[in-house]
Formats: C-alpha cells, sequence, structure tokens
C-alpha cells in the first residue's frame, strides 16, 4: 500500500523547496499535479524524472479513482502549480479520498502565499479566517465578505491583479477604516509588501497597475464587533435575499450572524420585497419556516 505524500512547491523561488520534498518527488512512483507544464519545468529544474498526470479542478472526480489504484501500487505525490495543494488550490478531495480508502497521507510542508503573507502582514497576532478568492458576482461576493466579517478578526483574500482594486473597495465599503496590506509576487523578482489603509490602499491599486498574484490581508475590527442592532437587520436581510438566497436561506444565515431566532429572521425575509422590475419573491412558495 502506498502513501499519499501533499508536497508544498515553490511560490516563485526554486530555492524554496526543501531537500524532503525533491527525494519524494523523485521517490514517488506518480506525480498528481494541477499543471503538468508548470510542474514538468520545476522537476527538469531539478533533474527528476518522475511520470506526472494532471489533476485539477477540471478532472478531479475523473481522475480519482485512477490515483487511488495507483497508490495500491506505490507512492504518489500531490502537487499544486505553486505553494501548498489544498489551500484554495485542488487537493481537499483527493487527500480525503485517501484517507475515506484507508491510504496513509504525508503533508510535505514548505511554501505556502496564506503563511507567507499572513507571517509578513504584521496584522495576525491570533484566529484569522481565510476567504480565499471571492466570488466575482456582487451578492455572492458581498454575503462572503459579510460571512468572514462578522467576528471581527483578520482576513486574508487571494486575488486576481484586474480585481485588486474593486475588491479593496468593496472590503473598505463593508468592513470600514481597517489596517491591511497588499502582498503580491511573493518570493519573486518584483515582490512587494504595501502596509496601508483599505481606502488608501485601494485607491492606490486604482492608479498602479498591478501584475501577478495577490493576497490582501486585513487586519482585525479596531473595536469589538457587536451583533448587529435591530435597525441593522433588515438592510442584513436584504444584502442576503439580494445575493440570491430565499427567504428560508437567508434566515438562516441572518439567525447565524445575529444570534437572534430563526422564526424572526425569516419574518423579515419573507417581508423583503425585490427591487421593481425583479423577479418574483421565491419565499411566496416556501411555505412554513422548517
Amino acid at each position: 500500500m502506498g502513501t499519499l505524500h501533499v508536497v508544498a512547491t515553490p511560490i516563485g523561488n526554486l530555492e524554496d523547496l526543501s531537500p524532503r520534498a525533491r527525494r519524494v518527488l523523485a521517490e514517488v512512483a506518480l506525480i498528481a499535479a494541477e499543471d503538468t507544464r508548470r510542474t514538468g519545468f520545476l522537476l527538469r529544474h531539478f533533474g527528476i524524472t518522475t511520470p506526472m498526470i494532471s489533476y485539477h479542478a477540471h478532472n478531479e472526480r475523473e481522475r480519482r479513482e485512477r490515483l487511488l489504484a495507483a497508490l495500491t501500487e506505490g507512492d504518489v505525490a500531490l502537487v499544486s502549480d505553486a505553494g501548498t495543494p489544498g489551500i484554495s488550490d485542488p487537493g481537499n478531495d483527493l487527500v480525503a479520498a485517501a484517507h475515506a480508502a484507508g491510504f496513509p497521507v504525508s503533508p510535505v510542508p514548505g511554501a505556502s502565499s496564506l503563511a507567507a503573507a499572513v507571517s509578513a502582514s504584521g496584522l495576525v497576532p491570533g484566529p484569522f479566517v481565510v476567504i480565499g478568492f471571492l466570488p466575482r458576482e456582487r451578492g455572492p461576493r458581498a454575503l462572503a465578505i459579510g460571512r468572514a466579517a462578522a467576528a471581527g478578526l483578520p482576513l486574508v483574500v487571494f486575488e486576481a491583479p484586474t480585481r485588486v482594486a474593486a475588491t479593496l473597495t468593496d472590503l473598505n465599503e463593508a468592513l470600514g477604516p481597517r489596517a491591511a496590506v497588499v502582498l503580491r509576487e511573493l518570493t519573486k523578482l518584483h515582490e512587494e509588501v504595501r502596509p496601508g489603509s483599505l481606502a488608501d490602499l485601494a485607491a492606490w491599486a486604482e492608479t498602479d497597475g498591478l501584475r501577478g498574484e495577490v493576497v490582501i490581508v486585513v487586519g482585525a475590527a479596531t473595536q469589538e464587533v457587536d451583533p448587529p442592532s435591530g435597525d441593522d437587520i433588515p438592510a442584513l436581510v436584504a444584502t442576503l435575499r439580494r445575493s440570491g438566497l430565499s427567504a428560508s436561506a437567508a434566515a438562516r444565515e441572518a439567525a447565524a450572524i445575529t444570534g437572534r431566532p430563526r422564526s424572526e429572521m425569516y419574518e423579515v425575509a419573507r417581508a423583503w420585497s425585490p427591487p421593481s422590475g425583479a423577479g418574483g419573491d421565491e419565499a411566496d412558495q416556501e411555505g412554513r419556516l422548517r
């Protein structure tokens, strides 16, 4: 029976591949790679000739059984394009399947944009929330930010360079004047770590023409976060409904955020009306709250 090795690879600087990772990649029978071209470059750099098979978000289910079969014959390494598999990258599905099938799973730790960003931010002395990549649609995006922000903890967001300014603006509107750090091209030649307020960083990103992968770390709320007051609840529920949630689902979310009874939140959600010209209210067909 083989072992599934979850191997971290460099996020930019090839010197960050650990000696153990090199040995594991050279010794396993097969490497499951998110992008065989990128991993192939890494392997050639270190003279590693282990066979590869693609494993990414679009073929996870198709490849899973083949990789589990490979584990019956020998060790398999799982790698993503860069960093640690399973952290906003493919890998979780295969690891869970390996556990369920009784195969040993061994982490080979190393480079991680999450760990690198948090350590260089100076904004995360304790617990924090990882949002990962935000949805592109405005409603689900606002909902994701609202859920993560409810505890008042520091937040970590991954973002494409073309959307950094918009994301910083959205974060500033939702969270207020929190401190933040934008980190881009970590460990690479043009690495940049820029601290500031969310508002200042949003203005900078609008004019800077950012390139490369970006991590945004947002500091904790400057004061203890209180649950939304009675006056705030209709606005919260309206945001949840506009994001596409039914009255029942919005009630569950609002109850979790506010600590109020779900039945009370359901009545508010039922009373919400979509903007003029929008589709009908699904709550009318839902009947009672379950």
